[in-house]
């Protein structure tokens, strides 16, 4: 059997634009939520979200460092954060082909919940108030959601698989296990696998609003509005960004002696088959993808010590998760540890599953649990799990599992360990 480990990571979150930066300032317990910039917001219930930071002193975002300004105006944000997280990757990878058969065995999968949404709400508007004339003809391309994982391609030109993955919330995390999966089928030697959103738009959080999904109770202390798990949550906050990892075959990577994060160790994957928005009550969608990535990994469950939870902050899907978790670990919760890192940067949609895969990589290598912020109060459903309040915490990680469950019923599970 091939294996899969992780040679390189990259990522833009609301607490960095760095692998370096977004995990220092998580396990600092840090927000990087905060009252939304750049559009009206006055008559929008919800006013929070986690941004990315645009400072570049400061590690904030500067696109041009990844794609000259002319070429930015022809793409969408998300595919701007999508060709920057996979340079960071590719770059820490050390990853560059030299014959025609390396760029041939050499794919990408990147994947989004949504898109170019600013781009569709910008056209549309281009459309009503000037006519179709005035439309972009890069108005197409800019938005469509594989074009990520195609940009990627043509500017390194790698022409192993080339595809894109579209399950909301779960998006990230199934790039990363499909992108697992076709190298261990032999199809590719080094996947760039990962997920990217920038949906903190005014049509964005309308709509999610409309969904009262979102939480509306902090605006006026934003660092405090995503609190998994405690009794004061009332609803997600949205976040944007993106994570990419590059993945290799194992024997391929040694050969050139890259530094091996991680392994990729199992995937497993489910349908609710309940509701278009609201998880299974029993969480037996969760339930059996967990369980599914321990029997495609041939893992013993007591040897998974953390959780990276999908902890959105929901009053349902908080406690929904804990069930399903517990249902399955049984007697193996008080070896434990559960967080949420979307307490410090929102839920990031479809690049949730990609930031929180690499956040559990690193929790992998440091042996550190990021916190769950905000977690003054528990729910009455918390009690019996370590939740890891307010602060990180120090402890061997040997292997970290990291769920991801999305609108339309579809779930996702990871498990990654250190390579042996």
């Amino acid at each position: 059997m091939r294996r899969v480990v992780v040679t390189g990571l990259g990522m833009v979150t609301p607490l960095a634009a760095s692998v370096k930066g977004s995990w220092n300032r998580l396990i600092k317990s840090s927000s990087g939520i905060s009252t939304i910039k750049g559009f009206e917001i006055g008559d929008l219930p919800s006013k929070v979200a986690g941004q990315v930071p645009d400072d570049s002193k400061s590690d904030g975002f500067d696109p041009n460092r990844c794609l000259e300004f002319k070429e930015q105006k022809k793409v969408d944000k998300f595919i701007v954060y999508a060709i920057d997280a996979a340079d960071q990757a590719i770059k820490d990878s050390d990853w560059a082909p030299k014959y025609e058969k390396d760029y041939a065995r050499t794919g990408v999968i990147i994947g989004s919940g949504i898109g170019g949404l600013s781009s569709i709400e910008n056209a549309a508007l281009t459309l009503k108030e000037k006519g179709p004339r005035r439309m972009s003809p890069f108005f197409i391309p800019s938005c469509l959601i594989n074009l990520a994982s195609g940009q990627v391609s043509i500017k390194y030109n790698f022409k192993g698989p080339n595809v894109s993955v579209v399950t909301a919330c779960s998006s990230g995390a199934h790039a990363i296990g499909d992108a697992a999966r076709i190298i261990k089928a032999n199809e590719a030697d080094v996947m760039i696998a990962g997920g990217a959103e920038a949906a903190v738009t005014r049509l964005g959080i309308s709509g999610f609003c409309a969904a009262r999904a979102l939480s509306t109770s902090y605006n006026d202390n934003p660092e405090t509005a995503s609190r998994p798990w405690d009794e004061g949550r009332d609803g997600f906050v949205m976040g944007e960004g993106s994570g990419c990892v590059v993945l290799e075959e194992y024997e391929h990577a040694k050969s050139r002696g890259a530094n091996m994060y991680a392994e990729i160790l199992g995937y497993g994957l489910s349908g609710d088959a309940y509701h278009i928005t609201a998880p299974s009550t029993d969480g037996d969608g969760g339930y059996r993808a967990m369980k599914a990535a321990l029997e495609n990994g041939n893992i013993n469950i007591e040897d998974i010590n953390y959780i990276n939870a999908h902890g959105t902050s929901t009053p349902l899907g908080d406690e929904i998760e804990l069930t399903a978790i517990k249902k399955l670990f049984e007697k193996y919760l008080s070896n434990l540890s559960i967080s949420s890192t979307k307490s410090s940067i929102g839920h990031l949609l479809g690049a949730a599953g990609a930031v929180e895969a690499i956040f559990s990589i690193l929790s992998v290598v440091n042996d550190i649990v990021p916190p769950t912020l905000n977690l003054i109060n528990p729910s009455a459903s918390a009690s019996g799990f370590d939740l890891v309040p307010l602060k990180a915490k120090n402890r061997e990680v040997k292997l970290a599992l990291s769920n991801s469950f999305g609108f339309g019923g579809t779930n996702a599970c990871l498990i990654l360990g250190k390579v042996q």
